[in-house]
């Protein structure tokens, strides 16, 4: 009988610790391993920490690893307000503020990119490296838009687990790595009665007018100094492979890296490949 993959066979022998960080007043949930310089790895839209259960690991072998749940997501606070870019970056920012972290090497999946990417623009002397895995905010698709706003409010909406496990599959090229870990996990953070409650601030991004404004152009991009390691899958449902080419282009010395058979989490998905990958980078990217 195979052992079924979870988050705890993924960290098992690992001293790790979960704890709640006051991230500029707003409580928030953070797994923390490792030593050496910091390695911050951010969720895409809905998602929670979760998302790196396959990273974490490698990367605490030689990084002081932070995972978070990012704002209004999975177990952190959940402020009244639309979530727009500005306000991740700066619950970003705060949370660095609240470890005594001055740099760290920033590791975003679709929105988390976006928001690293918003941090290395805006307060590019906070990033020592950049990681872009099927980045969002490029873009304003409003097929893409609207295929996660309807899935994931029909999830959280509605209390049937197969609607969480279709939204957890939509990201996979493979449904098998929609793990039933996973499904669990992000069906109890999506009934939460506060996520419930939160749901339009948290899909505020997929309204046209107000991705509108918080867009990286590329103008945006053009400012990014930081190294960048851009991590696409080609099977990808949320962003085809031209996205990852012009994120590549305008952003100055990035170096991209495309997968084959993989969807949205490459960092998953292929975890056997991405791990390397990221520590290579990482390690050509120390903070001096």
């Amino acid at each position: 009988m195979t052992t079924p993959t979870t988050i705890w066979n993924e960290l098992a022998g690992l001293d790790f610790r979960v704890t709640t960080v006051d991230a500029g007043g707003v409580p928030t949930r953070s797994l923390q391993a490792g030593a050496g310089e910091p390695v911050i790895f951010l969720h895409g839209t809905s998602g929670h920490l979760e998302a790196f259960g396959r990273n974490i690991a490698s990367h605490a072998e030689k990084y002081a690893v932070h995972a978070i749940d990012m704002l209004g997501h999975g177990y952190t606070g959940k402020p009244d307000c639309p979530y727009e870019i500005a306000r991740y970056r700066d619950h970003l920012a705060a949370y660095l503020d609240a470890q005594g972290i001055e740099k760290a090497h920033i590791v975003g999946e679709s929105l988390g990119g976006w928001v690293g990417g918003r941090l290395a623009i805006d307060q590019p002397e906070r990033v020592a490296s950049l990681q872009l895995l099927c980045a969002g905010g490029t873009v304003a698709n409003p097929e893409v838009m609207e295929r996660i706003r309807t899935s994931t409010r029909r999830a959280v909406e509605t209390d049937d687990v197969e609607l969480t496990r279709k939204r957890m599959q939509l990201l996979m090229n493979d449904p098998a790595d929609a793990t039933e870990e996973l499904v669990q996990g992000r069906h109890r953070i999506y009934h939460q009665p506060e996520f419930v409650a939160n749901i339009d601030n948290l899909l505020s991004l997929q309204s046209m007018e107000i991705r509108l404004r918080n867009i990286l152009k590329p103008e945006d991009l053009a400012q990014i100094t930081t190294p960048t390691l851009i991590v696409w899958g080609r099977n990808n449902p949320f962003g085809e492979t031209p996205e990852a080419n012009a994120m590549h282009d305008n952003i100055p010395g990035s170096e991209l890296v495309l997968f084959d058979e993989c969807g949205h989490w490459p960092q998953h998905e292929r975890a056997a490949d991405y791990n390397p990958l990221s520590l290579g980078f990482l390690a050509k990217h120390a903070i001096g």
